[in-house]
């Protein structure tokens, strides 16, 4: 057997989530009940990104959950900030995707490939909420094929110059340090990319865009324009051409992110229909007593558990220093598509109350379509899992 598909630990029964994960759960579910979730709506209605949450957040040292405490964050694991997705997810999706970009993407990659320099000057910002973080990757051309960068970067002499442009980038309007992948040598195709960090207000870096979306409307996804952007040589992550190895990591360690957000909003969806089945009535009694109701929830309770146990236990794999490229994605297919579907019967059992805003099954259902499409397609997580698998 392989080392790719060998057996790997299992957590002992009942031990994915520690006392202490357990008090920062209920610490995140309050404040996510009194601060967040009152928003929710408003947030997605008028397309607002709540600044005031995320300087709340911050004060709770929840921006910087995994980041060590000499860098300002919280010196916690994944698994604590899996917890805090889940339960912000469940609250307001918009907040959940902004909160999981700005940490998984737009901090984590400076904790894990930048010098100590780096680490002292930007973490600290980025924990406290100072600084929101992005981090850029997709262009308008490139969607999934990651490795066909078109935005350069030249050295010259003591900085370097970016052109190009990126698209789909959750957070660039509202972010104060931008971590930018560019081609750095063409001819070494994915092996010639470098990633940078790009500080707000720089010349040459322009937001051009507010995308207008489906759902998660609260968390701005915008295109970045890059026109003769100087930045110091020093701002460069890890070594020059390791960006799209440092990218694939990045994206090991979000694909457990995200699956904990989506998993929040599919919560959220089951919530609220199992508390609309014992109280909406028809032909004489709550419809939650109808045998196809009950099989409905039923379902969706059982997928959830089975996704939570995926969620956490890749966590825990990963706060035990192993390997996780084929659980992340195994976890992010199965977690994505079971959300979907308990979302979309959470609209089913409201029937045509589901159909309208009055009820929020179907804001659940828009922002959770997201989890089939952002942090790598459906598609392309079975593409890694067929990998992974030595096909």
């Amino acid at each position: 057997m392989s080392s790719t598909t060998a057996m790997k630990e299992v957590a002992p029964h009942g031990e994915f989530l520690t006392e202490e994960h357990r008090a920062i759960q209920e610490m995140v579910r309050q404040f996510a009940t009194e601060e967040v979730a009152p928003k929710a709506k408003e947030v997605d209605r008028d397309h607002r990104f709540p600044e005031e949450t995320f300087k709340k957040m911050g004060q709770l040292d929840l921006l910087g959950i995994p980041v060590p405490v000499e860098y300002g964050g919280a010196g916690s694991d994944y698994r604590s900030y899996a917890v805090a997705l889940e339960e912000i997810g469940r609250a307001c999706g918009s907040t959940g995707l902004s909160y999981m970009a700005h940490l998984s993407l737009g901090t984590m990659p400076i904790y894990l490939f930048g010098s100590e320099e780096q680490r002292k000057k930007y973490l600290p910002k980025l924990s406290s909420g100072e600084y929101l973080g992005c981090w850029a990757l997709t262009e308008p051309g490139t969607g999934s094929d990651a490795a066909a960068q078109k935005t350069v970067a030249v050295r010259d002499g003591d900085h370097w110059v970016l052109n190009g442009s990126k698209q789909f980038i959750t957070n660039a309007s509202v972010a104060g340090t931008s971590v930018i992948m560019a081609m750095t040598d063409k001819s070494k195709g994915q092996k010639g990319i470098s990633s940078f960090v790009v500080e707000r207000g720089t010349p040459g870096m322009y937001v051009s865009k507010i995308e207008k979306k489906l759902g998660t409307r609260g968390s701005p996804t915008c295109s970045i324009m890059l026109e003769d952007c100087r930045i110091p040589a020093e701002n460069i992550l890890g070594q020059e051409n390791e960006g799209y190895k440092q990218a694939l990591m990045t994206l090991e360690g979000g694909r457990i992110a995200g699956s904990a957000l989506i998993l929040g909003i599919a919560q959220a969806a089951f919530d609220a229909a199992l508390s609309y089945a014992k109280q909406r009535e028809a032909f004489g009694q709550q419809i939650g007593k109808f045998q196809f109701i009950q099989g409905y929830l039923a379902d969706m309770s059982t997928q959830l558990a089975a996704a939570r146990l995926m969620v956490y236990h890749t966590a825990w794999l990963k706060d035990h220093g192993q390997r996780v490229t084929l659980e992340g994605s195994q976890t992010k297919l199965f977690t994505s598509e079971i959300a979907t579907k308990v979302c979309n019967l959470g609209v089913q059992i409201h029937g045509g109350y589901g159909y309208t805003e009055d009820f929020p099954a179907e804001r659940f259902l828009r922002d959770v379509k997201l989890g089939e499409i952002g942090e790598g397609t459906s598609e392309i997580q079975k593409l890694v899992i067929a990998r992974e698998l030595g096909l």
